[in-house]
Parts: structure tokens; C-alpha cells; sequence
């Protein structure tokens, strides 16, 4: 590259602005086209055999992208496509230079993330309290009007949120109950006390392991099918359908929804009691020579008011589950992705709800002596 003095001072470009050559043209200087009159300056390019990306860097960073973009205009013996390819690199440079670099972790950063996370987490909580408070209004007009409800979709929820859920919940119960008979027998065996074990199984299933067990095991299931079939049909334009006809979708989907889990999981709650003190009377049968007898003896002491302090969680779970498992549906919007992502939240929300309850349950129980 030189530069030729003239009336019109031209910069003249010759042979290969290329890889090959990267390391050579690195070296070149503009001292004397610095000092030239950059409005007079000409960019004469019809000696360059050939130009790639690299050549082009090399120019960009020796002229800069306004003066290169001057020469580009009014440049001779340069194609179209060279020009483009120079404002093609001159776009991308541009474009690196303004995405800002990482900076390093600061208190503020973290502060404002925390600031950010809670108010998406308080905006989460107010669409649930309206969607709560819609849902508690539909339910309080149709109250006086049975010939509105709908009971054949009702019953349809109850048969795959309840009957369908048995075996998975009696299966999992059992095999917990006789976990923790496992490990209860473990423990009171220093204290030459492994009787208690039947009471520990029986305690814990009735108060807390019943309920718990059933509710988590229907959030993973029943609220994630609620987020995905209302998602759907929220997609395929099935609920501005139901709009355009004077019809509800609170009144004809999440309703019989909601009511099919307050009536169905008191149920798997009670099954799930059973089946874990099942699981813990054939480990006692078995390892702790406790017969069967003296093992239902030993439950039949225990007051029932346990067992219904269980299982008056269950309707509360369950309409938190369903709730939260439609109001995830009604959000998705756009694309089977968000189908996805509002699946997952139902189900990750309902879980953390549900032990939330249950623990600040248990803290009131205990307060209160019951």
C-alpha cells in the first residue's frame, strides 16, 4: 500500500489483502495518510488481487469505519462485492464493540437480581390471588344453579386425577411406610425400644407422610396434565372460541378440575395412611417379630384426631394444586415450548407450595397442642 501525492492524494491498494499475507499487512502504517487531507483522500483498489475478511479487518482498523466507509463510495477499481464485503465487516466489528464486555460479580448486581426475583415472585402471587378470587366468584354463581354444572366432565377428572392415581399412590406409600419401619427400628433398637416403631409409622403417615406423599405425587402428575391440556387448547384457539360463544372457561375447565382434586385427594390421602402403615406392618411382621395383632392393637390406641389433622390438608393441597396446574395453562402463549416451560412451573410451584403449607401446618398444629 502507498501513497501517491498528488492534487487528489490516493491511497493505492496492491496485491493480496488475504490470510496468507495477515501477519505482513499487520505491519503496515498510515503515518503519511494521517497527516493527508481526509476530505481530498482517494482509495484506489484496482491493483488488489484479492480480499477476504481479513484484508478487510486490516483496513478497518487502519482507517477507521467512517473514513473506510468514505473511501468505500468514491473508492476505484473496487466491486460491489468487495464493498459489501467491507461494510459487511465493518457492521460486524461495530456490532462487538457495542455488546458490553462481562464485568466482574458485584453485591449490586446480586442485590438487584434478588430485587428482580422477588418482584417476579410477588407478580406470580397477585395473578394467583385474582385467579383464585375469579375462580371462587364463578363458583359462587353457579352455587344456586346445579342444572349448570358440569358433571359429566367432573366425573371424568375424578376418574384420571383419583382412580387412575391409586396404584401409584398405595404402591409409594407402602414402600415408604416400610422405610421408615426400617429405619425406625434401626434407631429405637439401642433403646431396647423397637415397639415404638409402629407408633412412629403410624404417627408420621397420619399426620404429615399420608398427605404429603399424595399431594407431591399428584402435583407431578395431575398439575402438570391440567398446565398442559389447558396450554393446548389455549394454542390451538379452543378457549377464545369458547369466549366468542358467551362461554366460560373458568366455569367449564378449571371448575370441574378444581372440585374433582378437593373430593378425590381426601380419598388417596386416607389410602395412602393405610398403605404406609400396611408397608410398616410387614416390616414389624417380618423383622421384628410384632404380629400383625399387636400391631393393629398398638394403631387402635392411637387417637383419631391424627388422622383427620392429615387428611383436613387435603382439600386445601388440592385446590392449590389445581389452581396453580390451570393458571399455568392460561399463560402459555406463542408455541409448544411454552407449553413446556409453563408445565414445568406448575409442576416446580406446586411441590414448593404444597411443602411450604404442610410445614407451616405442622408448626401451627404443634402451637396450637393439636
Amino acid at each position: 500500500m502507498t501513497l501517491d501525492r498528488g492534487e487528489s492524494p490516493r491511497v493505492i491498494l496492491r496485491g493480496d489483502w488475504t490470510l496468507a499475507n495477515y501477519s505482513r499487512l499487520r505491519r503496515v502504517e498510515l503515518s503519511d495518510v494521517e497527516s493527508a487531507n481526509d476530505t481530498s483522500l482517494q482509495l484506489d483498489a484496482s491493483e488488489v488481487s484479492a480480499m477476504d475478511t481479513s484484508g478487510a479487518t486490516i483496513l478497518l482498523n487502519l482507517f477507521g469505519a467512517d473514513t473506510l466507509a468514505k473511501l468505500t463510495e468514491s473508492a476505484s477499481g473496487l466491486s460491489r462485492e468487495r464493498q459489501a464485503l467491507l461494510q459487511a465487516v465493518a457492521q460486524a466489528v461495530a456490532s462487538q464493540k457495542a455488546s458490553p464486555p462481562s464485568q466482574r460479580w458485584r453485591l449490586t448486581d446480586s442485590l438487584a437480581d434478588l430485587g428482580a426475583w422477588t418482584m417476579r415472585g410477588w407478580r406470580q402471587v397477585l395473578q394467583f390471588l385474582d385467579f383464585l378470587g375469579v375462580t371462587l366468584v364463578t363458583l359462587a354463581s353457579l352455587i344456586p344453579r346445579p342444572w349448570r354444572w358440569r358433571w359429566t366432565a367432573l366425573t371424568a377428572q375424578m376418574h384420571h386425577a383419583g382412580l387412575n392415581a391409586v396404584p401409584i399412590v398405595m404402591l409409594l406409600n407402602f414402600l415408604v411406610g416400610a422405610v421408615v419401619a426400617f429405619l425406625g427400628a434401626t434407631v429405637l433398637a439401642d433403646f431396647g425400644a423397637t415397639i415404638y416403631t409402629v407408633d412412629l409409622v403410624a404417627y408420621a403417615f397420619m399426620r404429615e407422610l399420608g398427605v404429603l406423599l399424595a399431594a407431591i405425587l399428584l402435583a407431578g402428575r395431575t398439575a402438570s396434565a391440567f398446565a398442559a391440556q389447558i396450554g393446548s387448547m389455549k394454542i390451538n384457539e379452543e378457549l377464545d372460541a369458547l369466549r366468542v360463544q358467551d362461554l366460560s372457561p373458568i366455569e367449564l375447565l378449571v371448575l370441574p378440575r378444581v372440585l374433582a382434586l378437593v373430593i378425590v385427594l381426601p380419598l388417596l390421602t386416607f389410602l395412602s395412611i393405610m398403605s404406609g402403615m400396611a408397608g410398616g406392618a410387614v416390616v414389624a411382621a417380618a423383622s421384628l417379630d410384632i404380629s400383625l395383632a399387636q400391631y393393629l392393637t398398638i394403631v387402635q390406641d392411637i387417637p383419631i384426631r391424627h388422622m383427620l389433622l392429615g387428611i383436613s390438608k387435603a382439600p386445601v393441597f388440592a385446590m392449590l394444586i389445581a389452581l396453580i396446574g390451570c393458571l399455568e395453562g392460561m399463560k402459555v402463549a406463542g408455541s409448544a415450548q411454552s407449553v413446556g416451560e409453563h408445565t414445568t412451573s406448575a409442576v416446580v410451584q406446586s411441590i414448593f407450595v404444597v411443602i411450604l403449607l404442610d410445614a407451616v401446618a405442622a408448626l401451627f398444629f404443634m402451637q396450637m397442642g393439636w
